[in-house]
Formats: structure tokens, C-alpha cells, sequence
């Protein structure tokens, strides 16, 4: 039964009980309360529209409330919301793990579900630690991975994540060390380095023997600082894993599904990574669900002897989830992709570029349906979000990064409001 309350109560009761994630409970940030979402558009219970800049956390591609993924979780509620994925098995997973091998990079050709992309990160690097332990090499269990990465907020997610800058080093000591390089040269011009890519080889050849993988962030690493690099690191990056034996682990997370301008990050290089995590945007943005997709070679090498994968998620494969992720990559598949990703860029530059005025802004970068402007000076969120929502936006910063990743459906109007919001924002900040 729904509480009887003002909206001014709910909120007040939200700040009592509820624990937001990245927020205080003494001293929590600004909460707005919602009562509908539409297309790239969230309506306040006070009726206030705002323009959605974030998707979500990058997840509603097409929008909210969209007939068609409605449609497909409706239909498959009515025969079963969820069923055990141990010993029984149903169509709307079968079908989505069929999708995904087709639409993957060759080679990929088993898929692993689980419930976040947190969960879908600890399930690759148990593979990749499973493995080696299946191949006679037990030493092989320690990761590397680029500093300014991101991976999640879980374990062994945190331990993969940046060990200084990021939000995890608190826990510093109760993590396990992993080996960390300097973060990829920033430009996706920018020529390939050879000083940076011998710094790893000599880090791989001392150490490979306890190395089970190398975890990165293809081509943008995102909640690490948005940064964007040189595809071409990707393909010596490979390079150097097969000449050391060591499995090449891409998150695909934050990236996947379209948002560089391609299904998938991987596919501005030209190699295939041997696991590749997805998640946020499979479902549309409508329900939690992720994957974990490998080779043969992993798969069939932990499976040798008679061997298992030790994972099993309760809701792996709610076939809820996958309802609506068939129905996402339907649309997708429907799409002129590129071009609509290239025109979000175009439009998200065009709207940002006016920010370079700005005095405390120190860097403006697009690529693909990303749009970064960095400060010089970190922002203060318990000011600058309402300042926003009176701006008719709902775009949620985090340290120096003032970014958009909004919506496939946005229009260039749109675009052009999240843009002149962010410029007014900073304008008065600076006054």
C-alpha cells in the first residue's frame, strides 16, 4: 500500500532510512523524487521535467519506458519471472546467450550470467585464476591492470580498480595486491608510445609467472576519469599476454553496446580478448543483469577433467532480465548505429565547446556518446546538483568531470540544453 505522505515527507523519510550509493548518512547530498521517466526525459513529483544526461549510470540506452522492452517483460511475466538456473535451463537465455556470441568478437563462444557488473568482473578473474589452476599453474592467481581504472565496488572488482586515486583505497591491506602500470596514454590519436609499452613488457617478463590476466577498460576508461586512448594499445597489449601466457580480460561494462560508436569498444582494435565482461546497458537499462563471455579455451580448459566453474548467482540467467535484454538488443540491432552515435558526437561537442571560455575549465574531450568537461578545481556535489535540476537537467558530476553520456534517443535540442546547462552552471560558480 503506498504511504500516505507529502512529497516533502518521502524525502525526509528517504533521508532517514535510505543509504544512497557514494552519499553520507549524517551529511547526505541533495535527493530529488521522481514519479515518471519517458524517452530522455525524468519528471519530478513536482512536475518539473529535466533532460537526462547520465542514462541512468550509462544504462538506458533507448530511453525510458520504451513500448517494445515493456512489451517483452510483460509477455515473459505472465509465464515465469524467475527459475533457477541450476539443472533447468529456459528460451529467453538461450536466446540471449546466442545473440551475444554473434554480435561478440570471433573467438568469444560461452557465456557466463550473473547479476551486476560488479559480479560479471569476480567472475572473470575467478575464470582466469580457474584456469591456470586447471593448467598446472597455481602460482598463476595476481592481475595487472592500468592505474586509473575502474572496475567495481566488490572484492576482487576493488582490488583491480586505481590503488590511490581511486574511491577504494581505503582498503588498502585487505585487498589483494595486484601489479598496476601507468594508465594508457590519453588521445585516441595520440601515436603509440613504445617507452610506455616496454615499461609493461618489462613488468610481464619479471613477473608473468604469478600473472593470471591483464584487466583493462577498452579504449575509454570511464568512472577512473573518463580518459580516452589509442585502440592500438590493445592489440600489443594482446600481443604481449600471448607471448607470456597470460589472459587478456576486457570490460566492457561501461563501454559495451554502443556507446563508442560501435557495438563494442573491442571492435576499434583488432584483436579478441580471451574474457569480456558486459552489463549496464544489456538490459536497456530496465533490470540488473550482466555476463561474462569467454573462449573455448578458458570454458573448455576449466571444464578439463571433469572440472567446474565455482560460481552459481541465484539470479543467474532471471529470465526477466533476459526477456528484456533480447528486446534491447533487438532495438539495438535496429539501429544505423555508427551514424547515430557519430551525430550525438557531433551535437555533444558543438554544445560543450562553448566551455572552453570558461576559466576553471581545463579540458574538453568527446568520443562516441561521451562527453567529458574537466575542471581545474574538483566540484562541490551538494551545490552543484540542484543547480542543475534548476537548469532542467539531471547531470550528476563526479570529482573534476562534469560529463554526459546521455541517451541514444536525445535530440540535438536536447544535446544543445545539457550544453548551455553545463556552461551556465560553471558561469555562476565562477562568480
Amino acid at each position: 500500500m503506498p504511504l500516505q505522505k507529502t512529497d516533502a515527507e518521502l524525502i525526509q523519510l528517504d533521508k532517514e532510512l535510505l543509504w544512497h550509493p557514494y552519499t553520507s548518512m549524517s551529511h547526505p547530498t541533495p535527493h530529488f523524487l521522481i514519479k515518471k521517466a519517458e524517452g530522455s526525459r525524468i519528471t519530478l513529483s513536482n512536475n518539473q521535467t529535466l533532460i537526462d544526461g547520465m542514462s541512468s549510470w550509462w544504462s538506458v540506452i533507448h530511453g525510458y519506458n520504451h513500448p517494445t522492452i515493456n512489451e517483452a517483460m510483460k509477455s515473459q511475466i505472465d509465464d515465469f519471472s524467475h527459475v533457477m538456473f541450476g539443472g533447468l535451463t529456459h528460451e529467453p537465455a538461450i536466446e540471449l546467450a546466442n545473440t551475444l556470441i554473434k554480435i561478440t568478437p570471433k573467438e568469444l563462444s560461452r557465456v557466463f550470467f550473473s547479476d551486476s557488473g560488479s559480479v560479471a568482473v569476480e567472475v572473470a578473474l575467478k575464470m582466469a585464476i580457474q584456469y591456470w589452476h586447471s593448467a598446472g599453474n597455481p602460482d598463476k592467481k595476481r592481475f595487472i591492470t592500468p592505474k586509473n581504472g575502474y572496475h567495481g565496488d566488490t572484492f576482487a572488482a576493488m582490488s583491480v580498480c586505481d590503488p590511490v586515486n581511486g574511491m577504494h583505497n581505503l582498503f588498502k591491506g585487505t585487498l589483494t595486491e595486484q601489479f598496476f602500470i601507468p594508465s594508457p596514454p590519453t588521445g585516441i590519436d595520440t601515436p603509440i608510445d613504445e617507452k610506455y609499452l616496454a615499461r609493461i613488457h618489462q613488468l610481464i617478463k619479471k613477473h608473468h609467472t604469478e600473472i593470471a590476466g591483464f584487466i583493462l577498460e577498452p579504449v575509454v576508461q570511464n568512472a577512473g576519469g573518463m580518459r580516452f586512448y589509442n585502440p592500438m594499445y590493445l592489440d600489443r597489449i594482446k600481443t604481449l599476454c600471448d607471448d607470456f601466457n597470460i589472459l587478456l580480460i576486457f570490460d566492457e561494462i561501461a563501454t559495451g553496446f554502443g556507446r563508442t560508436g560501435k557495438m563494442f569498444a573491442t571492435n576499434h582494435c583488432n584483436i579478441t580478448p580471451d574474457i569480456m565482461c558486459v552489463g549496464k546497458a544489456l538490459t536497456g537499462g530496465y533490470i540488473t543483469l550482466a555476463a561474462t563471455i569467454t573462449n573455448d579455451k578458458v570454458a573448455l580448459g576449466i571444464s578439463d577433467k571433469g572440472g567446474v566453474f565455482m560460481h552459481g548467482p541465484t539470479f543467474m540467467g532471471n529470465p526477466l532480465a533476459c526477456s528484456a535484454a533480447n528486446a534491447s538488443l533487438s532495438l539495438l540491432a535496429s539501429y544505423d548505429l555508427e551514424n547515430l552515435i557519430t551525430n550525438i558526437e557531433t551535437n555533444l561537442s558543438k554544445s560543450l565547446n562553448k566551455c572552453k571560455a570558461l576559466e576553471n575549465v581545463a579540458n574538453i574531450r568527446c568520443f562516441g556518446a561521451i562527453g567529458v568537461v574537466e575542471l581545474i578545481t574538483p566540484i562541490d556535489q551538494h551545490r552543484i546538483q540542484p543547480l542543475f535540476v534548476e537548469q532542467g537537467v539531471w547531470i550528476r558530476p563526479f570529482g573534476k568531470l562534469i560529463y554526459l553520456m546521455p541517451p541514444f534517443v536525445i535530440t540535438n535540442k536536447e544535446i544543445e540544453t545539457l550544453g548551455d546547462a553545463i556552461y551556465n552552471v560553471i558561469a555562476s560558480l565562477e562568480q
